[in-house]
């Protein structure tokens, strides 16, 4: 007797795939953000739009999907080779040095130095914005790389080493700098006993002869040990000094330095930062002797300028990973995004990012112009740390606001939101966490006079365009100086103050929902509380294409 007979698929499919949003990799990252189009184009650096055009074609495809493979395979020191050679190499995932080449040839690292044309930073800014939206941890190389340049091109001695770093090449191998026509540059400053009082510093500096040290210490933290030199600090004869450490010495040798670890971090996983100990390794000093704070300002600049982009760009990608979702996702009969509630979250989010973009994109034309304007160069000196502390504090917070929107699909390593999320609170800390930054902007506002006037111009240029702006910003004026306890609340208010005066400029559409939401009060305390009569369709018409 035969048996029964059974169709081979069809009883037993347990389930339809429906109601799946499709694959978000193929987006253009730069003709879908309208906001960064119209700043790059405002604050002057319209002519360099095809280039930013190119580039988000590439980081919202190409350089999006191998973005994960990157993540995923993380960074391995091999302190020694099979015969037990002290080698201290740290090994990437291919991934990793596909995002490197790709950015250094499209001036990501560079665009400033190598093409310095009206509008450069403004585009480099752009091209970072961009570059970390796809991939965040290779962002920290290619921040140091460029913000080393603003050092290293005033001192003669190490004009080969500010050309190479400037230059549209990558080049990974671990060989002498004279072999290489494009480096990498990393940092080391903090110490296991002092992170911001970088004066604590104990690591020696030995005069060798002429511009040349040894050294003798330890680094806590030493980001991206596989660069081919790095800033750091140390004490010479005269007090706290800038030199640069090169990875290989000019006849091929390792220099007397070891890598002890790499740090295990929340995120940040695709870049690897280590533990160095120095052993009598060679370095040439960068400045005056004894002026090594002063010295690393100008870097500084450039650092906190890439915290602000890197927090907006996260915002921004989290933004296009909500909305994407919120657009194909049905529930309850109509797609998400068409519930009231979840439109006030979604036009919510949409606002804050917009208005970290224009922040961050005005504050990268002021050091555009810094050299030539003693007035952007004083917006710049104070925007770059009011910016940073108010657009990374908001960060972390954004983005998990952006993973609800996705429910459990937002927690799960497939969508990009938990590395967003781990990577979100980086921003705060590095280069200074947000205590430092407010006590700058406090001690900038207080000394240096012409800050405060930059400040004010800034914000008074656009005080007739509407009254309820207006009348905050007199509210501020009126307010006493803040002691040191009260800086965070002035920070915080004067950054949105500064971001509400952007958006009037700009004309965006954003701002009268800004402004009534920011200024006036008609706000919660949690995302998705915006007023009643904000135009919230066409905010989020805006936000994504």
């Amino acid at each position: 007797m035969s048996g029964p007979s059974f169709n081979s698929s069809a009883p037993y499919e347990t389930h339809v795939v429906l109601n799946q949003p499709p694959p978000f990799a193929g987006r253009q990252l730069w003709t879908d953000d309208i906001a960064l189009m119209e700043a790059v184009q405002r604050e002057g650096a319209a002519a360099f739009a095809p280039r930013l055009a190119v580039y988000g074609g590439l980081a919202g495809d190409e350089l999006y999907r191998i973005g994960f493979d990157a993540n995923r395979d993380r960074p391995r020191l091999r302190t020694h080779d099979a015969q037990g050679h002290r080698i201290d190499t740290v090994e990437f995932h291919p991934a990793y040095h596909q995002l490197m080449q790709t950015a250094k040839e499209h001036g990501v690292a560079g665009l400033s130095w190598h093409e310095p044309q009206p509008g450069a930073h403004v585009a480099r800014a752009a091209l970072s914005y961009l570059h970390h939206q796809a991939e965040a941890g290779t962002s920290c190389p290619l921040t140091m790389t460029h913000a080393a340049v603003a050092v290293l091109r005033g001192q003669p001695h190490l004009a080969e080493w500010s050309r190479k770093a400037a230059a549209p090449v990558y080049d990974p191998r671990d060989v002498p700098v004279a072999d290489k026509a494009g480096i990498t540059l990393g940092m080391g400053m903090t110490e296991k006993q002092g992170g911001s009082d970088v004066r604590a510093n104990t690591t020696r500096a030995e005069p060798i002869d002429g511009e040349r040290y040894r050294l003798i210490g330890h680094k806590w933290f030493f980001s991206a040990p596989m660069c081919d030199g790095f800033l750091v600090l140390a004490q010479a004869p005269a007090g706290l000094t800038c030199l640069l450490m090169p990875r290989r010495l000019a006849d091929g040798d390792r220099n007397a330095f070891r890598l002890m670890r790499l740090k295990d971090k929340l995120g940040d996983w695709a870049n690897a930062s280590s533990e160095v100990e120095f052993c009598g390794a060679q370095a040439w000093r960068v400045g005056e002797e004894g002026r090594g704070v002063a010295t690393i300002i100008g870097m500084v600049m450039m650092t906190r300028l890439d915290c602000m982009l890197g927090a907006a760009a996260e915002m921004r990608m989290a933004l296009a990973q909500a909305l994407h979702h919120a657009r194909h996702r049905r529930t309850f009969g109509k797609p998400l995004m068409d519930h009231p509630l979840m439109a006030n979250v979604l036009a919510d989010l949409a606002l804050e990012s917009e208005a970290a973009t224009v922040l961050a994109m005005r504050i990268a034309r002021a050091v555009d112009h810094a050299g030539s304007d003693p007035v952007e160069a004083a917006l710049a000196r104070l925007g770059t740390a009011l910016g940073k502390y108010w657009i990374c504090k908001r960060a972390p917070a954004f983005v998990n606001e952006a993973q609800e929107c996705l429910g459990g699909a937002g927690y799960v390593e497939e969508s990009m939101l938990p590395r967003l999320y781990r990577q979100a609170p980086l921003n705060s800390i590095w280069e200074g966490s947000g205590n430092i930054q407010c006590l700058d902007v406090l001690r900038a506002l207080v000394r240096e006079p012409e800050v405060l006037a930059a400040l004010q111009g800034e914000l008074e240029a656009v005080a007739d365009r509407d009254a309820r702006y207006a009348a905050a910003l007199q509210r501020w004026r009126d307010a006493a100086a803040p002691e040191e306890a009260q800086a965070r609340v002035f920070c915080e208010r004067t950054a949105l103050l500064l971001q509400a005066a952007l958006l009037l400029r700009a004309r965006s559409p954003m701002a009268e929902a800004f402004i009534r939401s920011r200024l006036q009060g008609e706000h919660g305390l949690a995302f998705g509380t915006l007023p009643a009569g904000v135009d919230v369709a066409g905010m989020l018409a805006r936000a994504l294409p």
